[in-house]
């Protein structure tokens, strides 16, 4: 039996409900992340044949060579851009006479073009063109039923530990909230993207925010399409997404959508650089838009962060400013005071949103000759105001202040203890070509022997480490960079904070001493030359977004390649890097709950509760003389993991569109297939290991986590030079089985798997380890709970999948005394009878393949399982009538609420007429087959004709019969904490715990207008009496 969500039923309706659909997505919409420029960005297409190697030292100089642009005779290409040689896309680039600067880019590759044919031959009717749409928030909902829910969840919340630390980390928030309406799954769309070099940085001092409120007005309808939202409603209807982000220095727009309605979408989209309407109606709306941001976003730990350092800087500085904006910055105060808020919106406009700061990128399957045409004749409109850009490079050390240097403590949202230590340098995106904090970052967030995290792993003080410079403009403008080092601490290290900061300036001492290392600068470069050589094509609209800000910060032969090589080793530039990361410059902040009530200072706008002080005496002298250095602490050795051969293999057995069973047996069964699309020298190694133990308690799944994560934590040093040389993996908990998951270059690639199996086989810990992990997972389940979405989520799922346990009872069962013993127990049981299923697709033969799952039953030496393993929850069947949970959030200090409507129907058809654009989206489509049991790899050209065989009144009909008096509606709101600080952000006592308890649930009464809806007050009473659906499963 099929289920569908509210908001996937919307998106079958398409057009017909189009309006509601927008309406139901915003008011659902969550901020998203701006993007970072990373040192790492991907490109993918077929690559040659003969699976060269790349270059291995002057990675400039030969890719110029021979791997430029192609030309020719009807359509040229740019022969200065330097692309891979993977890359198969054509490159022209050229200023309008109004000074926007574009680059365009023609993909006519036949790999990208095998399912676009039927573009055009459908759909011709406009009101047919709805059904691709794919919004985010839909998706998240699709199957949320038949994945690994609460696994997922553990796994995104161990992310965000991670993520919201400053360090190296790919997806580091910028300091303005991202509008953003983002299809869940990429297509091979058309998309353009056009960055402004202007930001936050230029808000005037009594509008906070005016940047990023201009970024949501810009959109408020044009003097040529004046409809409000007249834009979104035209790319939703095309299959369509658009985002917005403003930085500090720069903001960003980018769209995508369907080829054949990119020309009138790019006229639609650049009349809002020439001729926006910025209704003065829509002011109060908008506002509550960005203050519904800024409301969302204070619950963060990473910008509540990042606004304290910010507030650190010099007064009237720009790194001071509050750049979100919210109702307070943008209509209270300007009302107070008499500003015009939308005539102060229309000047930043005109003064600010000039074509000569402006560059373009474009992207669709047309000829260069075609983009050029569009181009010009639709964005030489745009017009230019001849005032010099903003400039503010002459401010220069920010954090030349008596407020720098000092220990901040910080009373975080999240159960967490984390130190972030950081150093405030001179701007360093001149040096793009050596990247010197790329180097030392590499070398400070090593997890290898002698390396600072492996030290205090040992010690059982700290879980990560990143260290670096997230590229985002908060980190990185022309006033400065930032370099910091984030370590996210155990109950022990967070005691011994001092001692670990005192490791990490140990660390950097001895790098200082013996300097730069060519020998490891160039295994850095060789390592990101092979991955620039082979890289996978990401999302048209990322890549865009991508190149467009590229544009701003490089030369033309660079705009491809800047922030991803190392050109040139220049031992004195990063000398003077390292040179100024000593502890007297260094500012630190350490977070932890252990704050509560001891810090009397309050940040102005997130309300972070935070003290300040100076460093300890006997430690302040120690780091200000001479110290010794640690014997422990050392340099990498040579890297065994990077790939020297990239041949690609032949073929050991016919060719097939779809994943082939190779092994089936009593023991394990593996699917294969061998990749001729996508033509790369690297692979994808899935393996489930499935048993029915885990599901068998909420102890058993505890014991299953803390084993997981200490096995990957076993794993870490020992696989460390595997994971920076391009070989990834992951253990993941699921519901079902440990999931192993590996790609990368193929050549080492079996070696990685062999030692991940080896440690699996003879896995081991210490009460300490235990103990640290046991800890740790307290803290992560509690912070899945506070959040109002995720509660929601645990709630909806307890009450329709029958004998799942929820995150409640898992957090109930790990603060109980489960010990190292427990544990063993459990390994051993798991180790002893399971099923392994696996998939193996890339650059290996059938025969390589097999070898793997081989490895897998000679190590491990297990017995087949008695009976066949679920692989799925079984759903209920809820009543026909609509159903209400509702609960109070276990977050005391968040005011937002969650609502979630889950209408249970009995057919599911998705528009998915896409195409891969890279391996690892036909691997991820192939790897729910199996792991689903379903075998139906080819189910979006099933789902595709279904869907096409229908008609619009059938569609119609369906939908309102499945939305009357008899359907089966279940609704979950998490209504916000009766004891959430008020708006002015008082909390009371001071000494009250914002902590609340969230080892059960507190059920809250209907409001009047769902008053006749059925109350849940008990969900095991409620769902035990219910019908189970079978499991479903399609036939080819």
């Amino acid at each position: 039996m099929f289920r569908l969500s509210w908001e996937s039923l919307l998106r079958l309706v398409g057009v017909l409900f189009c309006a509601y659909s927008v309406d139901i997505c915003q008011a659902l919409e969550m901020p998203q992340k701006n993007k970072s420029t990373t040192s790492c960005g991907t490109i993918q297409a077929s690559g040659p044949d003969s699976g060269e190697p790349p270059p291995e030292t002057d990675a400039r100089a030969s890719l110029a060579s021979g791997d430029r642009a192609e030309r020719s005779e009807t359509d040229l290409g740019d022969l200065e851009i330097i692309k891979s040689p993977s890359d198969p896309k054509k490159y022209r680039y050229f200023e309008l006479t109004n000074g926007l600067r574009a680059l365009l880019i023609s993909d006519l590759s036949q790999v990208h073009s095998e399912h676009r044919d039927t573009d055009d031959e459908d759909d011709d009717d406009d009101e047919e063109d709805g059904d691709d749409e794919e919004d985010e928030e839909e998706e998240e909902e699709e199957s949320s039923e038949e994945d690994n829910s609460e696994q997922e969840d553990l796994d995104n919340e161990e992310d965000a530990d991670s993520s919201e630390q400053d360090g190296d980390s790919k997806d580091s928030d910028c300091c303005t909230g991202v509008r953003k309406k983002k299809k869940g799954r990429s297509e091979k769309q058309s998309a353009a993207a056009l960055c402004i070099c202007v930001g936050s940085f230029s808000d005037p001092e009594d509008l906070p925010g005016l940047a990023h409120f201009l970024e949501h007005m810009v959109f408020m309808g044009s003097e040529k399409y004046p409809a409000e939202n007249g834009f979104d409603a035209f790319l939703k209807k095309h299959g369509g997404s658009d985002n917005a982000s403003t930085d500090c220095e720069r903001t960003i727009f980018q769209f995508d959508v369907q080829r054949k309605y990119f020309r009138e979408a790019l006229d639609r989209w650049a009349q809002f650089f020439i001729c926006p309407l910025m209704i003065e109606d829509a002011i109060d709306r908008e506002v509550e838009a960005v203050d519904s941001e800024y409301q969302l976003a204070k619950p963060s730990d990473s910008h509540r962060k990042e606004m304290l350092f910010g507030s650190l800087a010099k007064p009237k500085h720009p790194m001071s400013k509050f750049c979100w904006g919210n109702a307070q910055t943008l209509k209270h105060e300007p009302k107070e005071k008499g500003t015009n808020t939308y005539e102060r919106l229309r000047d930043f406009w005109r003064r600010h949103y000039s074509a000569h700061y402006m560059t373009l990128t474009v992207q669709s399957r047309e000829t260069l000759d075609t983009l050029e045409e569009w181009v010009r004749e639709i964005f030489t409109k745009v017009p230019n105001n001849f005032e010099p850009r903003p400039d503010f490079s002459n401010l220069q050390d920010p954090f030349d202040t008596p407020h720098f240097c000092k220990l901040y403590r910080v009373v975080p949202v999240r159960k967490i203890h984390a130190l972030t230590i950081s150093w405030a340098l001179p701007p360093q995106g001149k040096y793009y070509r050596v990247k010197p904090l790329h180097y030392i970052s590499w070398l400070i967030g090593h997890e290898g022997t002698g390396s600072i995290l492996s030290m205090l792993r040992k010690k059982c003080w700290a879980l990560a480490l990143f260290g670096g410079n997230s590229e985002t403009g908060f980190d990185q403008n022309t006033t400065y960079s930032i370099f910091s080092i984030s370590i996210t601490l155990t109950d022990e290290g967070y005691q011994n904070f001092y001692q670990v900061i005192h490791l990490v300036f140990q660390y950097l001492k001895m790098l200082q001493k013996f300097g730069p290392q060519q020998r490891i600068y160039e295994e850095i470069q060789k390592i990101e030359a092979n991955e620039f050589h082979y890289q996978e094509q990401t999302d048209p609209i990322e890549f865009v977004e991508n190149i467009c800000e590229n544009m701003q910060l490089f030369p033309k032969e660079d705009f491809l390649c800047g922030d991803q090589l190392m050109f040139e080793y220049n031992p004195e530039v990063i000398s003077r890097a390292l040179a100024l990361l000593t502890p007297e410059r260094a500012n630190l902040l350490l977070l932890s709950p252990e704050h509560e009530g001891l810090c009397s200072l309050k940040e102005k706008w997130f309300g972070t509760q935070y003290s300040v002080e100076d460093v300890a005496g006997e430690w302040g002298e120690q780091w200000a003389g001479d110290f010794p250095l640690n014997p422990e602490l050392h340099l990498p050795a040579e890297n065994k993991f990077i790939a020297t051969d990239f041949t690609l293999k032949t073929s050991d057995c016919p060719d097939t569109e779809f994943p082939v069973k190779i092994i089936d047996n009593s023991r394990g069964r593996l699917w294969f297939k061998k990749d001729k699309k996508f033509k790369i020298p690297k692979a994808y190694i899935r393996f489930n290991l499935l048993t029915p133990l885990i599901q068998e308690s909420p102890e058993n799944l505890v014991l299953f986590d803390i084993f997981v994560n200490i096995l990957a934590h076993n794993l870490a040093e020992p696989a460390y030079d595997a994971d920076v040389a391009q070989l990834e993996y992951k253990l993941m908990p699921g519901d079902h089985g440990l999931v192993v998951r590996l790609k990368g270059f193929n050549h080492k690639l079996p070696l990685l798997l062999e030692l991940i199996v080896d440690y699996l086989a003879d896995f081991t810990t210490t009460p300490d380890v235990f103990s640290m992990f046991t800890e740790q997972l307290k803290k992560t389940y509690f912070n899945i709970l506070i959040k109002p979405e995720r509660l929601g989520k645990d709630v909806r799922l307890q009450i329709l999948e029958h004998s799942r346990w929820s995150v409640i009872q898992k957090y109930q069962a790990v603060v109980k005394n489960l010990t190292v013993d427990d544990l063993m127990l459990f390994v051993a049981k798991f180790k002893a009878e399971m099923f392994v299923e696996g998939l193996v697709q890339g650059n290996f033969t059938s025969a390589e393949s097999k070898e793997f799952l081989q490895y897998f039953i000679k190590r491990l030496q297990f017995q087949p399982l008695p009976a066949e393993p679920p692989v799925l929850f079984r759903v209920v069947e809820l009543p026909q009538k609509h159903h209400l949970c509702k609960v109070q959030s276990l977050n005391k200090g968040d005011a937002n609420s969650e609502v979630t409507v889950y209408y249970q129907v009995t057919a599911l058809i998705k528009l998915k007429e896409c195409e891969d654009t890279h391996l690892g989206e036909e691997v991820d489509r192939n790897w729910f087959e199996v792991v689903t049991e379903q075998y139906l790899f080819n189910r979006l050209n099933k789902e595709i004709e279904a869907l096409k065989q229908m008609t619009k009144a059938e569609l119609v009909s369906w939908f309102m019969e499945h939305r009357g008096a008899q359907n089966r509606k279940l609704s979950i709101h998490v209504g916000a904490s009766q004891t959430c600080a008020d708006p002015a952000g008082n909390t009371g006592d001071a000494r009250s715990s914002s902590y609340g308890e969230v080892s059960k649930l507190t059920f809250l009464p209907a409001s009047v207008a769902l008053a006749g809806a059925t109350a849940i007050t008990d969900i095991r009473a409620f769902t035990s009496s219910l019908t189970l659906y079978p499991y479903h499963k399609i036939l080819a």
